[in-house]
């Protein structure tokens, strides 16, 4: 019988890929529900390849375009946020993979493990925000939470099979396109140069978080809960090679790391094959070509996101989703032409500093402290 996957935010860089997963092993699985942001045009022509049994736009003034391009097929339609924490809930769904960006993956995530569904993680942003309450969640609902990130399901690999005592956790980094630039150089780089990753291809936010380093920030916090593992245990590494997608370090001083061609598609199919591995067509890593493999210690004084992330962490209660919110804000405003590169993270910092802290947020507390949170970086950037 086809595993039934719902795919929240199937129009996204991870969601595209997850669709090319399903087509190669069409045989097993399903695509059974698609959701979209505002993409209704590549929802659309998605639902007409795959055929689900409910798609969802969460703009809900795309609906009746939505709902009229797919009349002809038995396809139920939906829209708005509250749509994509019913959907989830399905009966049939035998799994969520949760690829929306940002804080919006939040809610329908919480209400995917109230109905028991396992979870394939790539937004992030949940376990940043809410990590304690999502692990708090998911042991009380006896939900697996399988990572979709290539160094989450790096080191997940690597922990395979193991009982002995993690020393520490090593997280790689390619270090973005401005790696080498100095803080001078970083002044005046556009989003145009950011998007440009040098090894990944991914959504513009995800791209722009990469080249500030905060999406390693964020990938600390979220390798915190996922592994239970106190962050001075967490070291970051840049590789830009982006070879070695991430490794365990043990207590009798073995290393273990997995290693493989940067191609989003290869976790993606472990986390929804997971424990087995089946064949995949994604590009075979060539060591003879590689030639070399280099690491470096990343520079927190050009990229001072890395050190906020462990600094909100660390602090611990909201904080993170202080340091979330701040970042959604500012990411957009770059992308946008109305922040600096430099800026974003003294925006950040000064966001962090004003918020009111919360030791343990209810889920109440951490979707106000989203709305303060982005309330006073708008304020320091003069957005309205």
């Amino acid at each position: 019988m086809k595993r039934k996957i719902c795919i929240l935010g199937s129009t996204g860089s991870i969601g595209t890929q997850a669709l090319q997963v399903i087509e190669e092993h069409n045989d097993m699985f399903e695509a059974y529900v698609l959701t979209a942001g505002n993409n209704a045009d590549l929802l659309i022509s998605q639902a007409r390849k795959f055929v689900p049994c409910a798609v969802v736009i969460a703009d809900e003034s795309k609906y009746e375009s939505v709902r009229s391009a797919l009349a002809d097929l038995p396809i139920q339609v939906y829209a708005g946020s509250e749509a994509l924490c019913q959907v989830v809930t399905m009966e049939p769904v035998d799994m969520v993979l949760t690829a929306l960006v940002g804080f919006s993956g939040l809610r329908p995530t919480i209400a995917a493990i109230k109905a028991g569904k396992p979870i394939a993680l790539a937004n992030k942003e949940t376990l940043v925000v809410a990590g304690e309450l999502i692990t708090a969640l998911c042991q009380e609902y006896n939900v697996p939470m399988l990572p979709v990130d290539s160094e989450h399901s790096a080191i997940f690999q690597s922990l395979m099979g193991e009982e002995s005592p993690i020393e520490k956790i090593i997280l790689t980094a390619s270090g973005g396109p401005f790696r080498k630039f100095t803080l001078d150089e970083m002044k005046n780089v556009t989003a145009a140069q950011a998007l440009k990753h040098p090894n990944w291809d991914m959504g513009a936010k995800i791209t722009i978080d990469s080249a500030s380093m905060m999406n390693k920030g964020f990938e600390v916090i979220e390798a915190r809960w996922l592994f239970d593992i106190p962050v001075d245990r967490i070291q970051v590494l840049v590789h830009p090679q982006s070879i070695v997608h991430s490794a365990v370090q043990f207590v009798d001083g073995s290393v273990k790391a997995q290693m493989g061609a940067p191609d989003m598609r290869m976790p993606i199919q472990y986390a929804l094959t997971y424990p087995e591995r089946w064949q995949s067509n994604v590009p075979r890593l060539d060591l003879f070509a590689t030639h070399q493999l280099t690491f470096e210690e990343p520079d927190m004084q050009r990229f001072p996101n890395l050190q906020l992330a462990y600094d909100a962490i660390r602090q611990g209660g909201n904080m993170p989703c202080v340091l979330n919110a701040a970042n959604e804000v500012v990411n957009l405003a770059f992308r946008e032409n109305r922040c600096g590169f430099l800026q974003m993270s003294d925006v950040i910092a000064r966001t962090m500093a004003q918020a009111n802290f919360i030791s343990q947020p209810t889920y109440e507390d951490y979707v106000l402290t989203d709305k303060q949170a982005r309330q006073i970086a708008k304020q320091l950037l003069n957005i309205n």
